[in-house]
């Protein structure tokens, strides 16, 4: 006798049952993963009730439209980063020279690539499993490397970039405990942990930007409402021209600096 599928209201009950919020489009994805194999889908279900992140588990996230890959260890980008994306293209000059910091997968610089027209797309994370994925998702559209922050660009790039967009780290270490497992267990800390006040990374990232912004470019972090004040604070005493964008609806926040 065949196995027979389940159904949606069932996959939905059980996801429900393990605290899954919106258990009815996981379950959809679920189903659409493993169409017509049971085993499979048994063995997502477990995983998922178990805590696994639900993109990870069937390999891809829905971001601004596009469907990425993402993979098992890596950081999943959240709903919350398309402002990001969104404010980045905003601000884009014609023929820009971009930059994706801490990009994990990609996320922001496939937007980019999909909607603006660019005369060069970088994209740079410590992390070489995000980035092998990156690499995927840009499908040749831009120059993935890997390293820390600033550190693996190449010095042309230098004085040259019109815009830099970054979705560092801003959880602060004492508060990592408290992340959902999702996050707290499967993915990499250093894409979560942004020191005590969380925005280490952050004055990282403005302490060295006037050395790669051009004349009028624009440094672009994703921040947390409580941490926005500090990257305010870091950008302004660089010397950048600062304002703070939030989407409530989205629970985001992103801080733009304009170099003078």
């Amino acid at each position: 006798m065949i196995a027979r599928t389940p159904g949606l209201e069932y996959v939905a009950a059980r996801l429900r049952a393990a605290g899954c919020v919106f258990a009815e489009d996981e379950a959809a994805i679920l189903l659409e993963a493993a169409p017509e194999d049971p085993g499979r889908l048994e063995w997502l279900i477990r995983a998922r009730e178990q805590g696994e992140p639900l993109e990870q588990l069937v390999g891809w996230v829905a971001f601004c439209g596009l469907r990425l890959e993402v993979g098992p260890g890596v950081f999943v980008p959240r709903v919350r980063t398309e402002l990001l994306a969104e404010e980045s293209l905003a601000r884009l000059p014609r023929r820009a020279v971009v930059l994706e910091l801490c990009c994990g997968i990609a996320a922001v610089a496939a937007v980019i690539a999909r909607s603006a027209e660019v005369a060069e797309l970088h994209a740079a994370d410590i992390d070489p499993r995000a980035t092998r994925i990156a690499r995927r998702n840009l499908d040749g559209r831009a120059t993935v490397l890997t390293g820390d922050l600033y550190d693996p660009l190449p010095p042309v790039l230098r004085g040259r970039v019109d815009l830099i967009a970054a979705n560092a780290p801003y959880v602060p270490t004492g508060k990592i405990a408290f992340m959902p497992r999702e996050a707290r267990d499967h993915e990499p800390a250093v894409a979560l942990d942004g020191g005590p006040d969380g925005a280490d990374v952050h004055r990282q990232i403005v302490g060295g930007v006037r050395g790669w912004l051009a004349p009028a470019g624009w440094l672009l972090i994703e921040t947390g409402r409580e941490q926005s004040a500090i990257t305010t604070s870091a950008m302004t005493a660089a010397g950048l021209d600062v304002e703070v964008i939030t989407d409530d609806e989205r629970a985001a926040t992103v801080v733009a600096g304009r170099r003078r």
